[in-house]
C-alpha cells in the first residue's frame, strides 16, 4: 500500500519516488489583496511573496471562513466551518469548543512528521495546543516598541501606525524568522511540518523606517469609495460599517455613530494609515523572503511543499469602515499560494472561488496522508493540476451567528439573520457599491445562491461571540 501511495504522489515530487514531502506553512496577519501580483493597490511591494506565486499557483479568490483572527484560524486547523463548530469570536478557546477534534498539525504528528512552529499561526492561547505540536517556540522578553505619536494629534485619535527607530532584528516576526530558518538548517530524521506565522500587517502598524521609505507619502493612493455607500445597506449590514473592535476583552464589538472611518479622516490619517499599512506588508515581505532564501539555500528545497495564507481581509475606509469583522469583499478576500515542487501548474493564476477551510484536505492529499472525513473543505488538488478546470462550489464565510456570505465567481450573496440581505455583481460592480437584494428581477439568483447557507447553524458559546 505504502507504495501505490507513493506512485500518487509521483507527480507533486521533485527529488526521489521515496521521498516523502516537507510542508512550509506560511501564515500572514491581516493581509487583504495589496500584493503585488494581485493587483490589490498599485505601489504594494511584496517581491518575495509575488515569486512565490510565479513557482506555483496563486488563488485570486481565495476567501476566509470567518472574518476575525479565531474563527478564521481554528476553522482551517480544524477543517469545521464556524457554523459547525460554534466559534464566531476571538474568546473561544479550541479544546473548549471542539475538545476532540484532530487539527491539521495532530494529522501531521501522527503520520510520521516532526511538528514544530513559531509565531501566530493559532490565535491566542490556542498556539500552544499541546497535540497540536511537536514543539512550538515562544519567545521571551518585552517587545520593542520606541513609536511616537504626531505631535498636535488629540488624545481620541485613533492613530495606531507610523515608523519605528529599530532594525528587523528587534522585530518579533524577523526573530521568529531566524528560528524558522535555524530549523530548516538541521539535519532533518522526519519530514518535517513548519509553521511561520507572522504577526503583521496586523495592528499595530509600526515597523522600521526603511519600510516607510519604501512608500512616500505623496505617493499614497486612498482606496476608491463612494458618497453615500451604506444607504442601500440593511440595518445589520450598516451596524457592521459602524462596528469597530474592542481589544478590552469585555466584548468583541463596540458600535460608533460613524465607527473608525469618521475619526480617521478628521484626523487626517488616512493616507498616513494606508502608508503604514502598506509598509507593515512589505515588511512581513522581506521577512518570508528571509524564510524562502533559507529553503531554497537547504537541501529540502525540492521536495518542500510551501503554502502562504492570509486569515482574512482588511478595510481601509472601503464601505466607511476599517478593520475587518464584515462580510464584503474587502473583508473576506485575502492571498492563497501553493507551491509544491514537480507540480504541473507552475506561475498561474487559479480564478476560482475557494476557501482557506481547503488547505487541510489539499496537504493531506499532497502529502498522501490518510484521508480526513467530515470536512467541511475540499482538497484544491485538481486546482493546482489544472487552475482552469470547472470549479461549481462557491466559497462561504460566516460572521456571527446565521450570518453568511456565498462567494461565487461573479456574485457575492450576503444573508443576515434578522432577514437582511445583499447582492453585488463582481462584473460590474467590484467595489459593492450597489446592492442588488431588494431588485424583483434578482429573486430567482438569489434562491439559487441560497442553497448554498449553511442548514447547521450552532449556537454561541457566549453573548461576545454574536
Amino acid at each position: 500500500m505504502k507504495v501505490i501511495k507513493y506512485l500518487l504522489l509521483l507527480p507533486f515530487l521533485g527529488a526521489s519516488l521515496w521521498a516523502t514531502p516537507n510542508v512550509l506553512f506560511i501564515a500572514v496577519d491581516d493581509l487583504r489583496d495589496w500584493v503585488g501580483h494581485l493587483g490589490g493597490y498599485p505601489g504594494a511591494k511584496t517581491p518575495n511573496i509575488d515569486r512565490l506565486a510565479k513557482r506555483g499557483v496563486s488563488f485570486t479568490r481565495a476567501y476566509c471562513p470567518a472574518p476575525l483572527c479565531n474563527p478564521s484560524r481554528i476553522s482551517l486547523m480544524t477543517g469545521v466551518a464556524p457554523y459547525r463548530s460554534g466559534v464566531y469570536g476571538n474568546g473561544e478557546k479550541l479544546r473548549e469548543r471542539l475538545p476532540d477534534a484532530v487539527t491539521l498539525m495532530q494529522h501531521f504528528r501522527a503520520s510520521g512528521y516532526s511538528v514544530k512552529g513559531a509565531g501566530k499561526v493559532f490565535h491566542g492561547t490556542s498556539a500552544y495546543d499541546r497535540d497540536s505540536w511537536d514543539f512550538f517556540f515562544k519567545q521571551t522578553g518585552k517587545k520593542r516598541n520606541s513609536f511616537k505619536r504626531d505631535p498636535g494629534l488629540p488624545e481620541d485619535a485613533w492613530v495606531r501606525w507610523g515608523p519605528l527607530d529599530c532594525g528587523d532584528d528587534e522585530m518579533f516576526d524577523a526573530k521568529n524568522a531566524e528560528w524558522i530558518i535555524s530549523e530548516m538548517e538541521k539535519p532533518q530524521e522526519k519530514p518535517f511540518f513548519l509553521a511561520y506565522g507572522l504577526t503583521k500587517p496586523h495592528l499595530d502598524w509600526k515597523v522600521p523606517q526603511k519600510y516607510f521609505d519604501l512608500h512616500p507619502i505623496e505617493g499614497i493612493e486612498l482606496p476608491p469609495v463612494k458618497k453615500g455607500d451604506l444607504s442601500d445597506l440593511p440595518v445589520f449590514g450598516t451596524k457592521l460599517a459602524r462596528e469597530v473592535y474592542d481589544p478590552s476583552g469585555e466584548k468583541n464589538f463596540a458600535v460608533k455613530p460613524d465607527g473608525d472611518h469618521a475619526n480617521v479622516v478628521a484626523h487626517g490619517q488616512w493616507r498616513k494609515a494606508v502608508q503604514a499599512y502598506l509598509a507593515t506588508i512589505s515588511f512581513a515581505d522581506a521577512q518570508i523572503g528571509r524564510v524562502l532564501d533559507s529553503l531554497d539555500r537547504s537541501v529540502h528545497a525540492r521536495k518542500t511543499i510551501v503554502v502562504l495564507w492570509g486569515d482574512h481581509g482588511w478595510h481601509l475606509g472601503e464601505k466607511e469602515h476599517w478593520r475587518k469583522h464584515a462580510l464584503w469583499e474587502v473583508s473576506t478576500r485575502t492571498p492563497l499560494m501553493f507551491w509544491v515542487p514537480g507540480g504541473a501548474a507552475k506561475g498561474q493564476l487559479c480564478q476560482r472561488p475557494v476557501s482557506l477551510i481547503d488547505i487541510y484536505p489539499t496537504l493531506v492529499e499532497l502529502c498522501g496522508l490518510p484521508q480526513r472525513y467530515g470536512m467541511d473543505g475540499q482538497s484544491l488538488k485538481p486546482l493546482l493540476e489544472a487552475p482552469d478546470q470547472e470549479w461549481e462550489r462557491p466559497a462561504v464565510t460566516t460572521f456571527g451567528f446565521r450570518n453568511h456570505a456565498i462567494r461565487t465567481e461573479r456574485w457575492r450573496y450576503i444573508q443576515y439573520s434578522d432577514g437582511g440581505q445583499e447582492l453585488y455583481d463582481h462584473e460590474a460592480d467590484p467595489n459593492e457599491w450597489s446592492n442588488l437584494a431588494s431588485l424583483p428581477r434578482y429573486s430567482s439568483l438569489k434562491s439559487q445562491l441560497a442553497k448554498w447557507l449553511p442548514v447547521t447553524n450552532v449556537k454561541p458559546a457566549t453573548k461576545s461571540s454574536r
